[in-house]
């Protein structure tokens, strides 16, 4: 069982940066590829940041040039740099994991943005 523990949320002016970290259990060297997600009330989960076993990431417009995903795999733990922002940012963040084809996610840590 793979276990997911999300930290560095809390609460940030517009403008301000933020950066959450999210130890795995175990290796994710190997992983298919790691993921932050968001879900804002009354809104589906998001996309906010993948970067694949490959080292390939991809971010949605919305995020693009402000958060950036990267990994450390001696400490096994995946991070979120968020740099500008935005009040619409405010929302629960979740890590994931895919390995071995299956989903694994964390409990969630909150973020949010004052204007």
């Amino acid at each position: 069982q793979v276990q997911l523990v999300e930290s560095g949320g809390g609460l940030v002016q517009a403008g301000g940066s933020l950066r959450l970290s999210c130890a795995v259990s175990g290796s994710i060297s190997s992983a298919n590829a790691l993921g932050w997600y968001r879900q804002a009330p009354g809104k589906q989960r998001e996309l906010v940041a993948r970067i694949t076993g490959g080292g390939r990431t991809n971010y949605p417009d919305s995020v693009k040039g402000r958060f950036t995903i990267s990994r450390d795999n001696a400490k096994n733990t995946v991070y979120l740099q968020m740099n500008s922002l935005k009040p619409e940012d405010t929302a629960v963040y979740y890590c994931n994991v895919l390995r071995e084809w299956r989903n694994y996610w964390g409990q969630g840590t909150q973020v949010t943005v004052s204007s």
